[in-house]
């Protein structure tokens, strides 16, 4: 009994299909009659369909989540169905022959009863031909119908299928697929997917399986990609990736000027520069051949081509253009190619083998092989990664914060823009110059000759690399040790960081000076880590101090503590210190060239209160124009030797008085031969080490201003309190005491006396009077921008003062006239 209660249980858990299972037999003795058998076949039958459609509806119903009506709601059904009719109700969403009610439903199912079995005479069992096949193909053709999307011809009697493509904003309601790789292609017509890269350009599902699928003849050549993709590239090797970077065909515009007309190549067109410059519609660029006739031309455009215009066609690429064999990738060879807008499927940006890991990828320190004749190394126009801030360069995987303000549609994916600004950029600096004839001699002729040279200046000047070695000599002839100066060193920049820490916190508001700081610092650093620096180690310390003094161009006690470096956040010029062998005076030369210089007229006043501007000079000569440009140094505009009518405004008189006129003097040397050789043993230069504080900045370093040995030049600086010192004395006195410090240097052999010797003077020229600007206790760099403002668009200023990135220097000074002149032009 157990048993046959298990047999129970196991039958009604196999659910509707039980009465699969072989019958019961009959009774033994008992004679089937072919009537008997064909009832029981036909109830067998029946029972057997109304399962299976009960079976399909409930399927239906839980495929959509709905709670399967329990063996009670079936029973109910069964006995309805024994009953040969059916409840109305429908359990899913069956369809036969595209008809779901119940009633065809009940069609179908008494349709099924003669399909089982039926009777022939003679009560033998004979097989009926089956109507399934019929009834399955005709629920096929209905889903397939169902399915499709058509599209009337305009003649009204013809359908052509087709399918849109399934991405939202597209506008291509008839896709046609430009990869044509399978022999299955949709080219224009149906298929069951289209990729979608833009607007205009989609592949089918046919070409999609062609190289996506392994047993496709296709494969083979998306996975040879798809390694070199990877080995050199950051981004996921997909297969639009694949389609957008291999079988995407490029498209050329007709050279001919009246037409200029797009037109796109066969994928199989690998274009070229020559292509690209010698097109006409209808070439066949494999062959070079140009159309004899210009009826090419006279097609009309492709519709795609006027989409790209359009604002939004941007915004609908699946993935960014990236360019190939582009001029920027040998320059840009330590980035990952696809994040500065290049294909890493080209040869050109392919990587060392020993370089296409990511950890070497991210943290390379490589420089451009590429270098242009007549280029410095270090004039490159990227960034190279980790490398510190450099002036004049672009991060070529990022935009500029005033390319995002002016470009902003790219701040979501930059990388077309990158690619196209990278290239241009790279074009620039691998061919910066162009060949202009100009024809005629008059003043236009020589204006625009002028004006052209100015751009791309060439000028082969001499230059010397200073090494790094200096050697620090004691007053008495000893060298100081190197590890003593190497730990000072450090001391002397723990000081300036902790300056950099001070000024950091916001509480602190009120300036002082760098040198009471850094007094204060290194008092406080001896009295809390109780460590007793030496006498010599407190003298080499003097020596890094007379070092900053001659940066900032004056005493420390003078300098600003908060903004005593101010220029140190913008990039600074990359490369090593130089030197020009024959003098400053070589540039200055040849930019004087041709122009017209008045000397020893001094200007005494400015007047811009009318519609030109008149100059006076001091002899009373008078001179108009329509722009000035004031280039004097700070120490004359401090001082007023420039009268202005109107007289200049409040706020830039404050900018010219928080900077301060740094002071710094020079005196050079020549000798019969060169006598320190045997001790610094080939050095650029080397350094004295004051024998007391008082002493600091007095001819701190000499420099050797002839390292062809070709003669004997030795120059030195006097800064810091050491300019007041030797203001009052004669040049003669100055040579004294500068011969005394070197022959303190070189005690253990003879110095000769110098054969020549000039001292500067900057400090008491009239039309010099200062040195360098450095910004004074109290100032910020904020005022060399104001220095810089024009006014009225008639009066402009350039000078080191005027430059806040560069100050200090002569490239800052050449900068600002450069900067100014292209502000005169665009006024």
């Amino acid at each position: 009994m157990a048993r046959a209660g298990r047999v129970a249980r196991r039958r009604r858990r196999r659910g509707p299909y039980s009465s699969l299972f072989p019958p019961a037999p009959p009774t033994p003795g008992h004679v089937v009659t072919g009537a008997e058998a064909a009832a029981a076949a036909a109830e067998r039958g029946l029972r057997l369909a109304a399962r299976i459609l009960l079976s399909c509806a409930l399927g239906a119903r839980l495929q959509r989540g709905v709670r399967s009506p329990g063996r009670r709601a079936r029973s109910r059904l069964r006995s309805e169905v024994g009953g040969t009719r059916l409840r109305g109700r429908a359990w899913g969403r069956r369809r036969i022959s595209g008809d779901s009610s119940a009633q065809s439903s009940l069609a179908g199912v008494q349709a099924l009863l003669p399909l089982c079995s039926a009777p022939c005479p003679g009560g033998r069992r004979t097989a009926v031909p089956s109507r399934r096949d019929s009834l399955h193909a005709s629920s096929a053709k209905a889903k397939k119908k169902a399915t499709e999307t058509t599209d009337e011809d305009e003649d009204g009697g013809s359908e052509k299928k087709y399918r849109k493509c399934e991405k939202a904003g597209c506008t291509a309601a008839c896709p046609v697929c430009f990869a044509s790789a399978s022999e299955r292609c949709a080219k224009n017509g149906y298929t069951s997917r289209w990729y979608h890269l833009s607007c205009g350009e989609h592949f089918c599902n046919e070409c999609f399986d062609h190289y996506y699928r392994s047993h496709k003849d296709g494969y083979d050549k998306y996975t040879t990609w798809k390694k070199i993709w990877t080995s050199n590239g950051k981004t996921e090797p997909s297969p639009k990736a694949f389609m957008a970077d291999q079988q995407l065909p490029y498209w050329v515009q007709c050279t001919k000027p009246e037409c200029r007309k797009w037109r796109q190549l066969t994928k199989e067109i690998q274009l070229t520069p020559q292509i690209a410059k010698t097109y006409r519609c209808g070439m066949k660029p494999n062959t070079a051949v140009k159309p004899e006739t210009s009826d090419h031309c006279s097609l009309p455009e492709d519709l795609r081509v006027s989409e790209v215009s359009n604002h939004w066609w941007y915004s609908m690429l699946i993935l960014p253009p990236l360019l190939k064999d582009s001029v920027a990738a040998p320059l840009l060879s330590a980035y990952y190619p696809d994040c500065v807008g290049m294909s890493p499927s080209c040869t050109s940006t392919h990587r060392a083998a020993s370089d296409t890991s990511p950890g070497k990828l991210e943290h390379s320190k490589a420089v451009p092989s590429v270098l242009v004749p007549g280029m410095n190394r270090y004039f490159q126009p990227f960034y190279q990664p980790n490398e510190c801030g450099k002036a004049l360069c672009v991060r070529p995987d990022v935009m500029e914060l005033d390319e995002l303000y002016e470009f902003p549609e790219y701040s979501r994916d930059p990388t077309m823009y990158l690619a196209l600004r990278n290239l241009i950029l790279a074009l620039w600096y691998t061919n910066c110059k162009k060949s202009v004839i100009i024809i005629g001699a008059g003043p236009a002729g020589l204006a625009a000759a002028r004006q052209l040279h100015n751009f791309g200046i060439k000028l082969g000047i001499s230059m010397h690399k200073f090494g790094e070695r200096c050697d620090l000599i004691q007053e008495g002839g000893r060298i100081t040790d190197p590890t003593i100066d190497k730990r000072m060193d450090f001391h002397f920049n723990a000081l300036l960081d902790v300056v950099s820490e001070w000024r950091k916190d916001k509480t602190q508001l009120q300036d002082v000076p760098l040198g009471e700081k850094i007094e204060e610092i290194y008092k406080a650093f001896i009295k809390e880590s109780g460590i007793q620096f030496s006498e010599l180690e407190e003298q080499v310390l003097q020596f890094h101090l007379s070092n900053l003094e001659y940066a900032c161009g004056n005493n420390l006690h003078q300098v600003s503590a908060r903004s005593w470096d101010h220029n140190e956040f913008f990039a600074q010029f990359a490369g090593d210190h130089t030197l020009l062998t024959p003098g400053y005076s070589v540039i200055l030369e040849k930019l004087a060239e041709g122009l017209d210089i008045r000397l020893r007229s001094p200007v005494q006043s400015i007047d811009y209160s009318g519609d030109e501007v008149q100059v006076t000079t001091t002899d009373g000569t008078e001179c108009t124009a329509q722009k000035v440009l004031v280039t004097v140094p700070l120490a004359l505009l401090q001082k007023g030797s420039l009268q202005f009518n109107p007289p200049l405004s409040d706020k830039k008189m404050k900018a010219i008085n928080s900077l301060g006129a740094g002071i710094i003097e020079k005196i050079a040397l020549q000798f019969p031969y060169r006598f320190w050789d045997s001790k610094v043993q080939g050095a650029d230069f080397f350094g004295h080490v004051p024998p007391s504080a008082s002493k600091r900045g007095l001819f701190a370093v000499f420099y050797d201003m002839d390292p062809q040995k070709q003669h004997s030049v030795l120059m030195s600086v006097i800064a810091g309190e050491a300019v007041a010192a030797v203001r009052s004395l004669e040049d003669k006195q100055v040579l004294q005491q500068c011969m005394a410090t070197l022959r303190e240097l070189f005690k253990e052999q003879e110095v000769p006396d110098p054969t020549k010797y000039f001292v500067t003077r900057w400090s008491t020229d009239p039309w010099i009077q200062m040195a360098y600007s450095f910004v004074k206790t109290g100032g910020s760099g904020e005022a060399y921008d104001i220095l810089a403002e024009e006014i009225q668009g008639t009066i402009f200023f350039a000078g080191e003062a005027t430059n806040r990135h560069f100050p200090q220097t002569v490239t800052g000074a050449y900068l600002s006239g450069v900067r100014e002149a292209s502000k005169i032009a665009a006024f």
